[in-house]
């Protein structure tokens, strides 16, 4: 497998691999989109020449949509090998894709957003603590930022005070979310449609730029559902999913 930089000058020409389609749907132009304004910050996303998730995007880290503090470091926005290349190496390959470009950058390290446990949207613990990484700051009930340091003498990084007690003021559903998944383009305007329908309190409110992200209530900006002030969740919910959130709540 060959890898791929996508750029501003191919970006048209190739597939985005975490939502294959035509250009065309609404969710390969919010990516695109996204992306085009994000490589004059330096973002990278490197993909494999096959049909398929086989990628990874990362960007310095101060102009990383979290709401963190890592100055010096590189942030990995995501890592996706999709099961059929398992098994293959090529996760190994594209983390020292990174690894190498990072150094060659001056780079003291790289940061990741991860999980206690595996979950959705969220960069397998297990994997990178076995690639040396290591936790540097935890919020919630299972949020991890993880990181591997090029240089000992480097500050660790660490999540925002912003993020520290994912508790916001307003009542009712409210969801942060950005381009930078782009699921969310297609999913977002589907619950906020269900939430109408049942005359539910409801607000979405997208990330537009980057000091917005950084100044999240909540780690993963992709997507942070809260209710009557309450952290629920944040993964990125079909119709069914927040049906029973609903029903969960009584509602």
């Amino acid at each position: 497998m060959n890898i791929i930089t996508v750029t501003k000058e191919n970006l048209e020409q190739e597939h985005i691999c975490c939502a294959i389609s035509n250009n065309s749907d609404c969710q390969v132009n919010a990516k695109k989109s996204w992306l085009a304004e994000r490589f004059d910050d330096g973002l990278v996303f490197k993909k494999g020449d096959v049909r398929g998730k086989c990628f990874i995007e990362y960007i310095p880290a101060e102009k990383a949509w979290y709401p963190i503090e890592a100055d010096g470091y590189m942030f990995i926005n995501c890592l996706w090998i999709s099961g059929q290349f398992k098994g293959m190496g090529y996760s190994n390959m594209f983390l020292e894709e990174c690894v190498k470009d990072s150094k060659e950058k001056g780079k003291v390290g790289l940061v990741m957003l991860s999980s206690k446990k595996k979950m959705p949207y969220l960069s397998d613990s297990k994997y990178l603590k076995y690639k040396n990484f290591e936790v540097v700051d935890t919020v919630g009930p299972y949020y991890e930022l993880m990181c591997l340091s090029f240089d000992k003498n480097a500050k660790k990084p660490y999540f925002k005070e912003t993020v520290k007690t994912l508790k916001i003021s307003e009542m009712g559903f409210v969801l942060y979310y950005a381009y930078q998944c782009p699921f969310t383009a297609k999913y977002v305007p589907l619950i906020d449609k269900i939430a109408k329908s049942k005359g539910i309190p409801f607000r979405a409110i997208r990330f537009e730029t980057t000091g917005q992200a950084q100044n999240a209530p909540a780690p993963f900006t992709s997507y942070s559902l809260f209710y009557n002030g309450e952290f629920v969740t944040h993964e990125i919910l079909s119709e069914k999913k927040f049906n029973k959130i609903i029903t969960e709540k009584g509602m």
